[in-house]
């Protein structure tokens, strides 16, 4: 793999998201998180799993370099519904799966940590989904997940100011489980996923699925509906403004078309 590193620890499976600098989500490394959730789902002995980022950052977000590959909408909203597709995998997986999160969650990251089941941070972490200062919408169903873990109001507000919150705050919110020190994040992952792993495979698989019917019908509506949306927003003027903005280093000047 190219850019993640996966190994086990006794009944624990580690997956290191490694793309320096940054850790940002590609295709590429989608595609691999999918492939390794195959070996993870045919492989008895692991019981739980534990996603982490090497280097500074969990994730800063999706490869904006990348955005500019894509040639038309279609494309992008075909991109957006294989995120969405991954990530609705992960968080319907049958084994729980815990977020390690240091650094910075932002854009994809942040929509990648949404879909695990349990979310660690460090207090002084940086969650947020900073894509309208692009010009864009969130894609990989950021819109749905985060107003059910912070409600609507206050994910209106990080989605329409581009504003991060803190690790302190996303526990406060019920966007993270709990905050430690950069020092005690990883070790206090593993005790979680020690005490999962401890119990009965039959009994942790049966309590997950379980979790999948607290989303309605209107949620996979509305992940639907914003996987289109995001390749409507994609051929926008003010988006393609945004993505050159972000590459040459300077404020973004929004036109409104």
């Amino acid at each position: 793999m190219d850019y993640l590193k996966f190994s086990q620890d006794e009944n624990i499976a580690v997956i290191l998201i490694s793309r320096p600098p940054a850790n940002a989500l590609s295709s590429g490394l989608i595609k691999e998180l999918d492939s390794v959730m195959d070996q993870i789902e045919a492989n008895d002995e692991i019981r739980a799993v534990l996603i982490h980022g090497e280097g500074k950052f969990f994730s800063a977000g999706a490869d904006i370099k990348e955005f500019t590959a894509v040639q038309n909408g279609e494309d992008f909203t075909k991109l957006a519904l294989h995120g969405q597709q991954v990530f609705e995998r992960i968080e319907s997986f049958s084994k729980p799966i815990i977020a390690a999160i240091h650094g910075a969650a932002l854009g994809g990251g942040l929509e990648l940590a949404m879909a695990c089941h349990i979310r660690l941070v460090t207090e002084t972490a940086k969650l947020g989904l900073p894509e309208l200062q692009l010009g864009l919408i969130p894609g990989f169903a950021g819109t749905q997940r985060l107003p059910r873990y912070i409600g609507t109001a206050r994910a209106a507000e990080m989605m329409l100011t581009s504003e991060p919150i803190s690790g302190l705050e996303a526990v406060e919110y019920g966007l993270a489980n709990h905050a430690y020190s950069v020092d005690e994040l990883i070790e206090s992952a593993y005790i979680i996923a020690r005490k999962i792993a401890q119990k009965s495979p039959v009994s942790v698989r049966a309590a997950l699925s379980l979790l999948k019917f607290s989303k309605t019908e209107q949620f996979y509506n509305g992940v639907k509906k914003e996987a289109q949306t995001f390749g409507e927003v994609f051929v926008s003027d003010d988006a393609k403004e945004g993505i050159a903005a972000f590459l040459e280093k300077r404020p973004p000047h929004f036109k409104g078309k």
